[in-house]
């Protein structure tokens, strides 16, 4: 009977000892907090998170003092160990209570290790550890230098690879910020907002810069055949990611096309809206803009009821002479002379189809000695031109063959129709021009699996 009451004391305890769990308290009741994957590997790393939290836990001015102490003995890379003494006239600006309260804190979470025997402070690996990941992310996690905010990922990845160590979840982190950055730049595309486009595309540029450095890295990754499934399946997803950031490039172009056609000038003064809005932009405070430009009131004048009498009985006796009937309609003037300010671009745009109709013209394009068009080197097409109009002919050449953009109305849509295909090679070439200096490996040559469009087939019949 007595090992029975103790067995069901026993029993009757192991609840209660359930209840005792912190961890347990944030979970819904049947669940336990081990048997979920994430929790295991934080509880593995329990010493580097307590780490983290002795040098986080707290004020903010309590964190600076704690990292300026660790850096400080760290960067000392001559000393190993550090007395007392030495401790304090290193921190002679610190009071000595707080320095006391720090070096208790860094002794008790292992970052500082106490050497009873030769009285000294030593510096431990896990402290420089987290010291080394802390440096890396301060100096790589500048906004300023770095705005498409990769660096720091980017790094992580390439130095695991290097040691041979990587994660699926370091692949995993990199590949969340490129679906970001892609999201964010759709969003600035489809908003038609100049000046987020124009933000959006030099954080697009400095993500490019990323994506080159990262591709050398995918490439080993993909490469290394120790590597498992996972590590290649999410290597391969970060490709495919870069490569839809790396696509974005003539829907920023085209973007920036639409709204530059649609842009609305100021009369005759050479402005537009956008100067407006970017000279409104430059200035802190808008109200400040209304000083002395907006007049006083109108200040009321009150009269007693007496002045009021004789201003009514002045006006009632005076005798007023009816204001003659106008004798005729006004004299006519001419109307002010108004220039037709089209924009050259226009007229430019609408030459430049036409030039490119009679290319692709087989009766005009070079065929080969088997009979086949054969391509054109881009020059020949673009210039003679001025540096203007040969860079604004330039910027078009993405649109030929869009079936996006085919499929609209415009004069860019009818370009996009052309039965011409544009390449180009990453290289640059000298020429003998007086406006253009080099361009771009590019050629023209016939599409002729083109199909023909409801418009050629009308002008065929």
């Amino acid at each position: 009977m007595i090992d029975n009451l103790a067995a069901t004391a026993a029993d009757s305890q192991i609840p209660a000892l359930d209840e005792l769990d912190p961890l347990q308290t944030h979970f819904q009741d049947g669940v336990a907090p081990d048997e979920i994957e994430q929790v295991y590997h934080l509880k593995r790393a329990q010493p580097m998170l307590q780490a983290f939290t002795a040098l986080f836990h707290g004020s903010q001015d309590g964190v600076i003092v704690r990292l300026l102490v660790l850096r400080e003995l760290a960067s000392d890379a001559m000393d190993s160990a550090f007395s007392r003494a030495d401790i304090n006239t290193k921190f002679a600006y610190l009071i000595p209570e707080s320095l006391e309260t720090v070096l208790g804190r860094l002794r008790t979470h292992g970052l500082l290790a106490w050497d009873n025997p030769a009285a000294v402070y030593r510096i431990t690996p896990l402290a420089r550890n987290v010291l080394a990941a802390l440096d890396t992310l301060l100096a790589l996690g500048k906004p300023e230098e770095d705005e498409a905010e990769m660096g720091f990922l980017l790094s992580q990845v390439a130095g695991a690879q290097a040691v041979g160590g990587i994660t699926v979840d370091q692949l995993k982190h990199l590949l969340g910020r490129l679906v970001e950055l892609h999201e964010e730049f759709r969003d600035a595309i489809a908003s038609g907002s100049e000046f987020r486009l124009r933000a959006s595309q030099a954080k697009w540029h400095m993500a490019c810069d990323w994506v080159e450095k990262g591709s050398v890295i995918l490439r080993a990754i993909t490469s290394d055949e120790r590597a498992d499934s996972a590590t290649h399946r999410a290597a391969q997803a970060i490709g495919r990611a870069q490569s839809q950031l790396l696509n974005m490039q003539g829907m920023f172009s085209r973007a920036l096309n639409q709204i530059e056609r649609q842009r609305v000038h100021l009369g005759q003064s050479g402005l537009s809206t956008t100067d407006i809005k970017r000279w409104l932009l430059a200035h802190d405070d808008l109200a400040s803009l209304a000083e002395d430009a907006i007049d006083r009131p109108v200040v009321p004048l009150f009269a007693t009821p007496a002045e009021m009498i004789d201003v009514a009985e002045t006006e009632l006796m005076m005798e007023r002479v009816a204001p003659m009937a106008p004798g005729g309609l006004p004299n006519g003037e001419d109307a002010a002379m108004t220039i037709n300010d089209n924009p050259a671009m226009q007229a430019e745009l609408d030459d430049w189809i036409r030039r490119l109709a009679d290319f692709a013209n087989l009766d005009n394009f070079p065929i080969m000695a088997e009979g086949a068009p054969k391509s054109v080197p881009i020059q020949e097409s673009l210039l003679p031109a001025s540096f203007a109009v040969a860079s604004y002919r330039a910027s078009l050449l993405p649109l030929l063959g869009d079936p996006a953009e085919a499929n609209l109305q415009g004069p860019t849509a009818e370009l996009a129709r052309l039965p011409v295909r544009f390449d180009s090679a990453d290289e640059m070439i000298a020429l003998d021009d007086p406006h253009i200096a080099a361009i771009s490996r590019a050629t023209l040559s016939l599409n002729l699996d083109l199909p023909s469009t409801p418009e050629s087939k009308t002008q065929d019949e």
